[in-house]
């Protein structure tokens, strides 16, 4: 009888060594992965992201918050533009529950040593632009902003948006999970029982796709849209078409301008995003539920198209767009101008051509300058162009 041409120990060690080639992908590979989600029965009851109610706030969230706040005291009051530009300490980030929000900037991904750097840099900048101003509060001016109040005032002003960001955290963690991808912790709906639904939920509504949305989908009228009536109210305007969306009927631009806070330097996103919250029903989780400031730096175009869609479609609620304006993004403009709001409120898959973004702009640069060309209110144009227009701006952020 004729031996075997390979000792029997081979043969076996060849197969285990197969066995366990084939096992390796779903070995865990390291202790970071042991704390992720896993497809599950808890997955199947997760609640998309505009559905979660308010996150509660936690025993290490306060403690967070309250680091924060202490760490602005002692930053010395001051007058001057220039003064502010210096004062990097201004810019300072809490961890909320594995997420960073930025006083001023919103939920980010960058440390607050990068968010630092950048919005100083942007400071610097703008103190020296001499572009046209349209109304968003650039960097100096927030600085300055910051710096120039009491330290009693700072400290109540900046816990009141910590404290909102934080109740904001869940929603912060689900929208990062269905259009970015990123693992949820395994805990998650343990801490974040908000996040939790009775039923289980279908894992295709969760994540879908730009191919599952109609040819079409839009919010609001164009009736809801108003040319700013100051160089620097793109801000009120903005806020003045997303409530009467929401009412039915618009109030004076005026009155927006109050409840924003917005003064000469002109408004805050933080502050559009406090208001909608406060000032309409977009809030709702049958909507987009509560708005969040969202650094959408480190976004793909294609994610970014995404969360227009999924906003405009899904949750029914305008987005407010926080680009630059500039003629290469808007062929419509005389000039460059500066940061500026628009109110996203459309899509259309637009045939074999590029997918076009339909948003209100407050901005008429006729209104200002009869020699330069008129500006409609209702705009559709490539949603490229305003994905770059957005990335573009130095905080690159929106309100969502």
């Amino acid at each position: 009888m004729a031996r075997p041409s390979h000792p029997r120990w081979i043969v076996v060690a060849i197969g285990a060594l197969a066995v366990l080639l084939a096992l390796a992908p779903l070995v865990p590979r390291g202790a970071e992965e042991d704390n992720l989600l896993r497809p599950s029965r808890d997955v199947e009851h997760l609640r998309a992201a505009n559905a979660v109610g308010a996150s509660r706030l936690t025993a290490g969230m306060r403690a967070e918050i309250d680091r924060v706040v202490a760490a602005g005291r002692s930053i010395r009051r001051g007058g001057t533009k220039g003064a502010a530009v210096r004062m990097g300490s201004a810019v300072r980030c809490a961890d909320l529950d594995g997420q960073r929000y930025c006083l001023g900037v919103g939920w980010t991904d960058d440390s607050e040593a990068q968010v630092r750097a950048r919005v100083v840099a942007a400071a610097r900048t703008s103190a020296r632009s001499t572009r046209d101003r349209t109304g968003d509060l650039d960097a100096a001016a927030a600085l300055a902003r910051t710096v120039r109040m009491a330290p009693s005032r700072r400290a109540a002003a900046e816990r009141a948006e910590l404290v909102e960001a934080a109740r904001s955290v869940a929603k912060v963690w689900l929208l990062r999970h269905e259009l970015q991808g990123t693992p949820l912790p395994a805990d998650f709906l343990d801490r974040h029982p908000e996040a939790r639904s009775s039923a289980p939920i279908a894992a295709r509504a969760r994540s879908r796709t730009a191919a599952d949305y109609p040819r079409r989908s839009t919010v609001l009228h164009g009736r809801d849209a108003r040319e700013q009536r100051r160089t620097y109210w793109c801000g009120p305007t903005t806020m003045q078409a997303i409530a009467s969306g929401w009412r039915g009927h618009p109030r004076r631009q005026r009155y927006w301008a109050h409840r924003l806070g917005t003064t000469r330097d002109g408004t805050a996103i933080t502050d559009i995003v406090r208001t909608v919250n406060h000032a309409t029903g977009y809030d709702r989780r049958s909507r987009a539920g509560r708005y969040i400031t969202l650094d959408v730096g480190d976004w793909s175009y294609r994610q970014w198209a995404l969360l227009m869609m999924r906003h405009i479609h899904d949750y029914r609620a305008p987005v407010v767009l926080h680009p630059v304006l500039r003629r290469r993004y808007f062929t419509y403009l005389d000039d460059d101008a500066s940061g500026h709001f628009q109110v996203g409120r459309g899509y259309d898959k637009n045939g074999r051509g590029p997918l076009l973004l339909g948003y209100l702009e407050p901005w008429n640069q006729q209104r200002f300058d009869p020699s330069e060309p008129f500006v409609r209110r209702v705009q559709w144009r490539g949603a490229y162009r305003s994905y770059r227009a957005n990335q573009a701006h130095p905080m690159h952020n929106v309100g969502v």
